[in-house]
């Protein structure tokens, strides 16, 4: 068997956090933030999503990213298995070896580090496992933490998209941030 650089059972965890699928117990989880109507505008939700949905979606986060176009991966704390947010690649484009990457850590669990973390371990597993080579994400102007995380975590800011999203007073510009695999 041939050796690796990296040990792939760690390549989604580090000592402090641990990248992992979703499990049918995520579903509370999944219901209370991705129907909290206040983080709509940042990533691109325009309802609210039923119990039965979101159960439909876990049943269906088996398949991995090549069949989805996305991978969805629960942040959970080392030792305690408390999940404190989410990660994904989406917009997976494997012809042009470049995804999406978004994140949420839910409120309780923000300033704590886990979000870099997160986007340290989510990049590496795109680099070194997935072989892209770019990810970008799509940050409001005014989500000024959020840009700091990226930037923290070498992305860099390659443009603005004027009047991008719709807001509940208007638009929102948006930030463009990639990291290109050097």
């Amino acid at each position: 068997m041939r050796k690796t650089n990296y040990n792939r059972m760690k390549l989604l965890e580090d000592n402090i956090i641990r990248l992992r699928p979703l499990e049918p117990e995520d579903l509370e989880l999944l219901y209370k933030w991705e129907n909290d109507a206040s983080l709509w505008t940042l990533g691109g939700t325009v309802s609210p999503y039923s119990y039965y949905i979101l159960k439909e979606y876990i049943s269906a986060s088996y398949k991995d990213i090549y069949e989805q176009g996305q991978l969805r991966l629960m942040i959970t704390l080392q030792g305690s298995n408390t999940c404190v947010g989410m990660i994904d690649l989406y917009d997976f484009n494997p012809h042009n070896s470049r995804a999406g990457i978004g994140i949420l850590i839910d409120t309780d669990h923000q300033k704590k580090g886990y979000a870099r973390n997160a986007v340290k371990l989510m990049t590496d597993y795109a680099f070194l496992f997935l072989k892209l080579h770019q990810l970008y994400a799509h940050i409001p102007v005014a989500n000024t933490p959020s840009i700091n995380l990226f930037t923290h975590c070498g992305f860099k800011e390659s443009g603005i998209l004027y009047d991008w999203n719709s807001v509940i007073d208007g638009f929102s510009d948006i930030s463009v941030m990639q990291l290109i695999k050097s």
